[in-house]
């Protein structure tokens, strides 16, 4: 039995209408909130916001020790209760992005919420589980996030990095050194920290006096 010739044939080009469709521009930041950092009494909404969910001591529970530790998105959701002291009120942080590790103490409201979180689930290796009992992932904690600070009424788009800034300037506006700083925030180069004094209110406080 012969086989059929086979030849080689120039493909015919097809131009995807999909591919070549304008697709939409997403607006820069600037464009969508007029600064990337939280008030400590806009966390403060957000935290009420999120208490009145269906898992209100989990979620407000996140944002908090987010917000205190100047966590990324991924450090929170991967935190593990063999990072938590309980007994010497401290937190091990561990930083992504090559960046410093070190030991946080924890705020008195901070360690009850954490207290009733782990009575809840006393077996997981993970302080924040989802529904289904799996660690969070960042795209989820984003969208709890959003999704409190719309109930929280704020007037322009959360995300998580806006809780790490928060601490930063927070922490700054209280008079924290720079170096202090650079070592709680984790920051290898100090020039990413400098920002959060610069920026800090009370920099001017005694320029009228």
């Amino acid at each position: 039995m012969t086989k059929p010739v086979l030849k080689l044939v120039t493909p015919i080009a097809e131009t995807d209408a999909v591919t070549t469709r304008t697709m939409p521009r997403r607006p820069p930041n600037a464009e969508l909130r007029s600064r990337e950092y939280l008030t400590p009494s806009e966390v403060n909404q957000l935290m009420d916001a999120a208490k009145n969910d269906r898992y209100g001591l989990r979620n407000a529970t996140m944002l908090l020790v987010c917000y205190r530790h100047g966590l990324r998105a991924s450090e929170v959701c991967g935190l593990q209760w063999s990072q938590i002291g309980f007994d010497e009120a401290r937190m091990h942080v561990v930083r992504v992005k090559k960046g410093t590790p070190s030991t946080h103490p924890i705020m008195a409201d901070e360690l009850r919420m954490l207290r009733r979180l782990r009575r809840e689930n006393p077996h997981s290796a993970y302080v924040f589980l989802t529904e289904r009992k799996g660690p969070f992932s960042t795209v989820g904690f984003a969208f709890m996030v959003s999704r409190a600070g719309e109930r929280a009424g704020l007037p322009f788009k959360i995300h998580p990095h806006m809780l790490r800034h928060a601490a930063g300037y927070a922490l700054a506006n209280k008079g924290v050194d720079t170096r202090s700083l650079q070592s709680y925030l984790g920051h290898r180069n100090i020039n990413h920290t400098v920002r959060y004094s610069e920026l800090a209110a009370n920099r001017f406080e005694t320029f009228w006096k």
